[in-house]
């Protein structure tokens, strides 16, 4: 069995990523709970507390003012009624997902679990089910690593607008429920930090040890409960930095408490518990080397220039993070596509299948499902277990980085993206078209003994003063990144 981690920058340094996480490539995630019932998108409980925001305005009229109907009473109204989690990881698999997160809290403080630490949980309120337990057991049925996101560190601070009232109108002066003192233990005691400029959602983090202590003892009992193979921490690792960046409050002294830290380990001990050793993997969003090497970077609606020797994570979604009735969904080929450019640079990329109160999802996002699904069945052989190549692509198009930002991109012929598994080259043709023939700068010093065509089999092609052309069929196996395998 494999040494212990300490709780230390120091000893967190020899991690090293799982192999499973190397080869699966793609998972699907869960981004689901109470805010999922006005089906009106992401931050919904703190937006609401927000007045003349878009949410507020909604909430004001369909359910009433947030003094006399809140957040909690949100909560209620999730039932979760129709949610069949293995029949839904059935469709995930399908779809190509090789590993499954699930959301265990968001920054609204409500636990999908049967929490005996929180009271506001989906056990006690809403939809009476154990939400975490179902999706892991589905992920055991399927052999699916489980994951589990949490964002509660952010929340002390990110929902101290439930502490305001309105400015103007007829309830001007009401205190909102988070003021309620019968639900403080939900809606915080966090008044110091004040509800100036309500649209201002920093500081990330608080330096509030009473509230630091409650988020390890809470992520703590989501390890101790389910084990997981991942643990998602949405911003950077709790609470010694800042949520993006800086070096500036990372202290590494001996005497420093790091509530962060001791989650890491034990979520790596408990696995080395388990397996003898380690195959967890923590997420999280800080690029400081001190940081991201106690675990494995995540970039939320993003992704980085080019090869990063260890692997990373993208997290995305085919829409807004919770049901939105108002938000568009990507279509299935740009989806691939990222999947694509984001598997050459050594990522990962986990989507966000968007799930209505109900449980299910709608009939766009099967068809989105469908599709992948249709893509792996022709280009699995090409994403699973590959590694980087010695570059990860050729052509003049490449793709917007920009954060939160995820504009389609407009490829070209002439663009290609490579990963490499089993002496095998696999060279993905980003906009080629049937019936074309396709030319390759980036083999000039290899020799080149075959070149299939994923789904179709063999296909010509020739090499001539360092440039690999190949012959494509009229009609190309699948409807985008159709795939070369070159030996």
């Amino acid at each position: 069995m494999n040494k212990h981690f300490k709780p230390t920058f120091e000893s967190l340094h020899e991690y090293t990523v799982p192999e499973w996480f190397r080869d699966a490539k793609f998972g699907i995630w869960s981004h689901w709970g109470p805010q999922s019932v006005p089906m009106f998108g992401d931050w919904y409980a703190r937006n609401m507390y927000i007045e003349g925001s878009s949410q507020y305005e909604y909430h004001l009229r369909h359910y009433g003012h947030p003094s006399k109907f809140g957040y909690k009473d949100i909560c209620a109204l999730w039932k979760a009624e129709n949610f069949d989690a293995e029949g839904l990881m059935e469709k995930y698999y399908k779809a190509g997902a090789r590993y499954f997160m699930s959301q265990g809290t968001h920054h609204d403080h409500f636990f999908n679990y049967d929490s005996k630490i929180n009271r506001m949980n989906s056990v006690n309120v809403g939809p009476h089910k154990d939400i975490l337990a179902l999706w892991k057991a589905a992920a055991d049925k399927f052999g699916m690593p489980f994951g589990i996101s949490e964002h509660l560190g952010a929340s002390f601070s990110w929902w101290r607008v439930n502490k305001g009232c309105d400015k103007v109108g007829p309830y001007a002066g009401v205190p909102y429920d988070g003021n309620d003192p019968e639900y403080q233990d939900f809606y915080y005691a966090n008044q110091e930090h004040g509800t100036d400029d309500p649209y201002n959602c920093f500081p990330w983090y608080t330096e509030n040890e009473e509230f630091q202590e409650y988020w390890k003892r809470c992520i703590g009992e989501m390890i101790d409960k389910f084990r997981p193979e991942l643990l998602y921490t949405d911003g950077s690792l709790p609470f010694g930095t800042h949520w993006c960046g800086g070096q500036d409050d990372v202290n590494n002294g001996e005497n420093a408490y790091q509530p962060g830290l001791d989650i890491v380990a034990k979520l790596y001990n408990t696995s080395i518990d388990k397996h003898g050793e380690n195959q967890a993997v923590y997420l999280q969003k800080d690029r400081t080397p001190e940081i991201f090497n106690v675990g494995v970077l995540d970039i939320e609606k993003s992704q980085l220039p080019g090869i990063m020797p260890q692997p990373w994570h993208t997290d995305t979604c085919i829409g807004n993070w919770f049901y939105d009735v108002h938000s568009p969904y990507k279509q299935p080929d740009q989806i691939v596509e990222m999947l694509v450019d984001i598997i050459s640079k050594n990522g990962v990329m986990l989507l966000n299948i968007l799930q209505r109160p109900d449980g299910t999802i709608d009939e766009y996002a099967d068809y989105i499902l469908d599709k992948i699904g249709e893509w792996f069945s022709v280009c699995s052989e090409a994403v699973y277990c590959t590694r980087p190549w010695r570059v990860f692509g050729e052509g003049e198009t490449l793709v917007k980085i920009e954060g939160f930002r995820e504009d389609k991109t407009d490829w070209s012929s002439s663009d290609f993206r490579f990963v490499q598994k089993d002496g095998a080259v696999y060279a993905f043709m980003m906009g080629a078209k049937g019936g074309e023939a396709v030319t390759l700068h980036s083999f000039a010093q290899d020799g080149i003994n075959s070149v299939e065509l994923l789904g179709y089999g063999p296909v010509p092609f020739a090499k001539e003063n360092g440039v690999l052309t190949v012959n494509l069929p009229d009609k190309l196996p699948t409807f985008c990144a159709n795939a070369l395998k070159i030996k």
